[in-house]
């Protein structure tokens, strides 16, 4: 049946900045993904009672943890793309030709938060509840990466919004997977934003509904997907991962709820201030 619609590819996976400059289009999604997740947690940290700028200097942490994370996980995952024979273990360090595990990222995003928010004194829930938004904003863009990239696109069909790929020896149209999980992270970021504002959540909470909401999501898209990948029992790696974080997300949920109501106050101790002046000698008489 001949395709009705389609959405095409871009033939290449550089924007030419000034018609000279190249950048890589995966990188620009990644790069813009980090500034909306820092410039919304910002203003919800600061709504919350936080200081201007600290989002900023722990994500300074976070975000270099969070790409060795990713990538280290995407790597160990699909080790047989770099270190079978015939591959180039070299590729392994060639980030931006795409290949982000968001588990990895999203672990080692919070080991890197984790440290940076004990050097400050707040507590990594509060912080955690703050940026959850804006990271499943900024995973909604970093997908458009993969346009750019032509890649982790799903099953071959003819629907209306399918994906054009003329990459090497595949071409057809198939199911924009990077597109779905685009959209679905985009309602994620609402949900968290309306439940966070109607239930006050805290310590932790927004940020599990966020893992609960996209690991749902994550797992159907992940079933659509034809790019190949390890599996257990019939089911790709990345399924059992989303179904087993899915799972820690919601008991963390309702565990939290019941342990801690409500939202934390105060999360942010003041700045030190300036040492006071010395005060003067008395006169010698």
């Amino acid at each position: 049946m001949e395709t009705l619609a389609s959405i095409p590819s871009p033939p290449s996976g550089e924007i030419l900045l000034f018609d000279t400059i190249p950048l890589r289009g995966y990188a620009l999604c990644i790069i813009l993904g980090v500034f909306v997740a820092v410039w919304l947690g910002g203003k919800r940290w600061v709504a919350r009672g936080g200081q201007p700028g600290t989002v900023a200097d722990v994500a300074v942490w976070a975000v270099p943890f969070g790409l060795v994370g990713g990538r280290l996980y995407h790597v160990v995952t699909d080790y047989q793309l770099y270190f079978a024979d015939g591959e180039n273990w070299v590729d392994a360090f060639k980030l931006w030709e795409g290949g982000l595990g968001i588990w990895g990222a999203i672990a080692f995003g919070a080991l890197g938060a984790w440290i940076a928010c004990r050097r400050r004194g707040i507590p990594l829930p509060a912080y955690a509840d703050a940026v959850a938004p804006g990271i499943a904003l900024a995973q909604a863009i970093g997908r458009w990466g993969n346009w750019f990239n032509q890649e982790l696109y799903g099953r071959p069909t003819d629907v209306p919004w399918a994906l054009e790929i003329d990459k090497g020896a595949v071409t057809g149209t198939f199911h924009p997977t990077f597109l779905y999980e685009s959209l679905w992270c985009l309602g994620v970021a609402l949900l968290v934003l309306w439940a966070d504002r109607r239930f006050q959540l805290g310590h932790g909470r927004a940020f599990a509904l966020y893992v609960a909401a996209y690991t749902a999501g994550r797992f159907w898209i992940e079933y659509l997907r034809i790019d190949e990948a390890h599996e257990i029992l019939g089911l790709r790696l990345n399924n059992w991962t989303s179904l087993l974080v899915f799972l820690g997300a919601v008991a963390y949920l309702v565990i939290s709820a019941k342990r801690r109501p409500g939202r934390e106050v105060a999360v942010e101790p003041a700045p030190a201030e300036e040492d006071a002046e010395e005060p003067a000698e008395p006169a010698k008489s």
